[in-house]
């Protein structure tokens, strides 16, 4: 079962889409699951569903990536003679079950773009054309594909440069000492992503002194309104515009990301893009339904102060390998210490029970001893003058008759 798809230009792959039953015909004839389509593109497989069912429509660069994937399965079969007859083939390749991802994504317009570009092709979790790697190797190919976005994201989720460059190393610190995890996880930008983003946007960092003040503006009038705007909305809010208009996500990812129901959502991004006209002369002026698109460009364009440069993977990835190697010296330091305080302990502490000596008290209110008192030393020799006289005894007082 084959059918002709049009792949005449690439931008026509990017910008349309097969019908929703071409979609999932496309998927079946190359004998792919939805895992595989989603791991291809950088979405869930819950996400590819929607797409083939048409619950959701793809938006932004996911839409530019499912397009061109679909395009390279369609490709073959538009031309199966040039297939036979030529050996380097048309630009469309053949992909079948045991190469399911030769298509590769499209590549990002900017490195610094707030959306979050498609997964990349050569993921650890899905080495591309058999080719195995180790996981430093994917872990620094996952982090210089993911890591400039996600600055950017997190710059304008907080409006401070430092916090943001910390919150995403923290967020691959993380993923680098969970890496098997992380490498088996349908979506590990998105992964990467939830923890960055709870970082940045922790109300803990309100205490710390190096957050009190404030990062200077960007320089250009309209990203300091954009910047005021989007610090302006609630956390939620903000989080829910940032997914949805900067990312790209579709509305139940975002809600799922958000931990949110799907309305919930909907009704945020509807709040949050109300406030945010009512800050930014620029959206005010065009319908909703264009305000997203909008919101991009806008997000696309902002330029911070000061450049958004994340370390080298290198350094990330070694700076938490040693802070593991510190805290596990800690904690071996700490345990030591108390087994030898126990030690210590067992050995001198007593095996018996010690009733305590009370101490003495006087006392007051007791009456004065009675009975006999002690003798002085004249009583005493009267007493033994009695005793030793013959006459000693009854006969003393009872006469005897002459």
């Amino acid at each position: 079962m084959t059918r002709n798809v049009d792949t005449t230009s690439s931008e026509a792959s990017e910008l349309s889409l097969p019908a929703r039953k071409e979609r999932r015909r496309l998927r079946e004839a190359a004998d792919l699951t939805h895992e595989q389509v989603a791991a291809a593109v950088g979405v869930t497989a819950a996400t590819v569903r929607s797409w083939e069912t048409g619950r959701t429509d793809p938006r932004g660069r996911n839409r530019e990536a499912y397009a061109a994937f679909l395009a390279a399965l369609a490709a073959p079969a538009a031309a199966p003679e040039q297939a036979d007859t030529a050996s380097d083939g048309p630009a469309g390749t053949a992909i079948g079950a045991d190469t399911p991802r030769t298509a590769q994504p499209a590549e990002p317009a900017s490195a610094e773009a707030p959306a979050e570009p498609a997964a990349p092709a050569a993921h650890p979790a899905h080495p591309a054309g058999g080719r195995t790697t180790g996981p430093a190797a994917d872990f620094d190919a996952l982090y210089d594909h993911a890591a400039p976005a996600l600055a950017r994201q997190t710059y304008l989720l907080t409006g401070r440069r430092t916090l943001a460059l910390k919150a995403v190393e923290r967020a691959f610190t993380r993923a680098w000492a969970r890496w098997p995890e992380v490498a088996t996880d349908p979506d590990p930008v998105g992964w990467v992503r939830a923890v960055a983003y709870d970082y940045a946007l922790s109300p803990w960092h309100r205490f710390r002194r190096a957050h009190r003040r404030h990062d200077a503006p960007p320089a250009d009038p309209a990203d300091r309104i954009l910047l005021a705007a989007v610090l302006a909305l609630p956390t939620r809010h903000r989080r829910t515009v940032m997914l949805y208009d900067g990312v790209g996500l579709d509305l139940p990812d975002t809600a799922a990301e958000t931990e949110a129901s799907t309305p919930t959502a909907g009704i945020r991004l509807v709040h949050a893009h109300a406030d945010l006209a009512d800050r930014i002369p620029q959206l005010a002026e065009v319908p909703p339904e264009k305000q997203s698109a909008l919101l991009r460009d806008l997000f696309t364009a902002l330029r911070p102060a000061a450049p958004l440069a994340p370390r080298p993977a290198a350094a990330v990835r070694g700076g938490g390998e040693r802070r593991v190697r510190l805290w596990s010296r800690g904690a071996l330091g700490l345990t030591a210490v108390i087994a030898t305080a126990t030690g210590y302990t067992a050995v001198t502490a007593p095996n018996h029970y010690e009733p305590p000596q009370a101490p003495g008290q006087s006392v007051s209110g007791v009456p004065p001893l009675s009975g006999p008192q002690q003798l002085t030393e004249q009583r005493r020799q009267l007493h033994e003058k009695l005793r030793a006289d013959p006459e000693a005894g009854p006969a003393r007082i009872a006469p005897k008759v002459e």
